[in-house]
């Protein structure tokens, strides 16, 4: 049987088994020839230890460890981009992604699609805001607010 389309598969490491409390420490993709997408996320709850046990990820001292090893790239925290807008330019009308595209870039795009509204955020972010660590941390979902949003 021919198969149309690509498939993507994806795999999560967890913090634990309870999927109403427990955070993701690893999001893993495979598509199409093996493309590979793979980021590791700090955590922030403690990982269980049946989850170590399983995937071998540990916490300590704000970082995190693979079978005792440090990560070099761990994606710290994560910045909502919506109160960040409204928190730095409260003067303007709108606060949605085109509106703030068009008025910061002078462009138009095609909203809606996950991978275009993620570069021209990140292009937003670097390129017209530059906002301090003072600014962003109100606008994150990590408790360690002193190196959130960046991959370190």
């Amino acid at each position: 049987m021919a198969r149309q389309g690509t498939i993507v598969f994806f795999d999560l490491e967890t913090t634990g088994l309870d999927t109403k409390s427990c955070h993701i420490v690893q999001l893993g993709a495979s598509c199409e020839h093996h493309t590979i997408f793979n980021r590791y996320i700090l955590p922030c709850i403690p990982i269980e230890y049946g989850a170590t046990e399983v995937n071998g990820l540990t916490v300590s001292y704000d970082q995190l460890f693979l079978h005792g090893e440090p990560f070099e790239q761990v994606v710290s925290g994560f910045v909502d981009t919506l109160p960040l807008s409204k928190k730095l330019y409260p003067q303007l009308k709108r606060f949605n992604q085109p509106y703030l595209v068009r008025y910061f870039l002078g462009e138009r795009y095609n909203a809606h699609n996950a991978v275009e509204d993620a570069k021209l955020l990140e292009e937003l972010f670097y390129n017209r805001w530059n906002p301090d660590n003072d600014v962003i941390s109100g606008c994150t979902d990590r408790h360690n607010k002193k190196n959130v949003g960046f991959m370190t």
